[in-house]
């Protein structure tokens, strides 16, 4: 396998408002709620297992695909960059990621490969998602594949160090 793809766990299927999550208890997928705006999510919406973020769940990724899958699909997906967040007031970074087994994004190697226009769509989807509940959410700004890769393994061995205490 190519060291900038992993296997992602989607949770949120492409354009839905349903919020699905794992529990890591269960390993059952449940509804948490539905969006309380009238957005959709801009991507497939999930995680990489193994890993820990700064917010105690593990690395959020967003994998651009033609298609939705479903809740639970493994995807192999091309990391290409990832995006700051401050969700609440907890660091919620987000890692951006195209389907690697799609032709249509056989091209996108980089974060600088996406149109600028999906890329100020996922700002937008974040910075407004959850306003309607009142929740403060901070974009900040997108970092490349190298940095991405980087916040990965981070994430891995805070998850190792978690787990071995």
């Amino acid at each position: 396998m190519k060291n900038d793809v992993v296997q992602a766990i989607i949770e949120i299927p492409y354009r839905s408002r349903n919020k699905y999550e794992v529990d890591h208890e269960t390993k059952k997928i449940k509804l948490d709620r539905v969006l309380y705006s009238a957005m959709a999510y801009p991507a497939e919406y999930g995680f990489l297992e193994d890993t820990l973020a700064l917010d105690g769940d593990p690395l959020d990724i967003l994998v651009i695909g033609t298609e939705p899958t479903y809740p639970g699909c493994i995807v192999p997906a091309r990391v290409v960059g990832y995006l700051e967040a401050i969700d609440n007031g907890n660091e919620d970074y987000k890692l951006i990621s195209v389907v690697d087994v799609d032709p249509r994004y056989h091209g996108v190697k980089e974060l600088s490969d996406l149109s600028p226009f999906i890329l100020d769509e996922i700002k937008n989807f974040f910075e407004n998602y959850k306003t309607l509940q009142k929740i403060e959410v901070k974009v900040g700004s997108y970092h490349d594949k190298k940095d991405a890769l980087e916040l990965i393994e981070k994430c891995k061995e805070r998850y190792k160090r978690h787990n071995h205490e």
